[in-house]
């Protein structure tokens, strides 16, 4: 396959690797989501596809999105409106939400671990992880 990054690869041999078979479908939906930045939502992911693929479905986005957040390639991100947006970035960072448009933008602080060692040691918790948004305008609904 012409120009395939190293991350859709790896992502392939994980997938086979837990026997789901890749489609040139699936493998169409994955590049999609990590050669961008821009955090689509399955219908985004649909619109892009379908003019090379006619015959792919709504539905085959949808079940192919779950298929990958199930195998940890991709994160599925929900911050209360209507639709889910995927990000198949699994680094740890963060997120700033355009309340207007709710455009995404990565936020590449540093980890907070020491929140996590804290609210483990206050709580008795057992921490496996936290979630962290930002909340504003972006320039373009600012600018409005």
């Amino acid at each position: 396959m012409r120009g395939m990054s190293a991350s859709v690869h790896l992502a392939m041999e994980q997938l086979k690797m837990n026997g789901v078979r890749m489609t040139p479908q699936r493998h169409a939906i994955l590049s999609c989501l990590m050669d961008t930045k821009s955090h689509p939502t399955a219908d985004e992911i649909y619109k892009a596809l379908s003019p090379a693929y006619p015959s792919m479905s709504v539905a085959t986005i949808y079940n192919n999105l779950r298929l990958f957040v199930e195998a940890g390639l991709v994160r599925e991100l929900t911050y209360g409106d209507d639709s889910s947006r995927f990000d198949a970035d699994m680094s740890d960072h963060y997120h700033v939400i355009c309340k207007n448009c709710g455009r995404i933008v990565d936020f590449g602080h540093p980890p907070l671990h020491d929140v996590e060692k804290a609210a483990s040691e206050e709580t008795g918790f057992v921490v496996h992880g936290h979630r962290m948004e930002i909340y504003g305008l972006c320039a373009s609904c600012h600018n409005e």
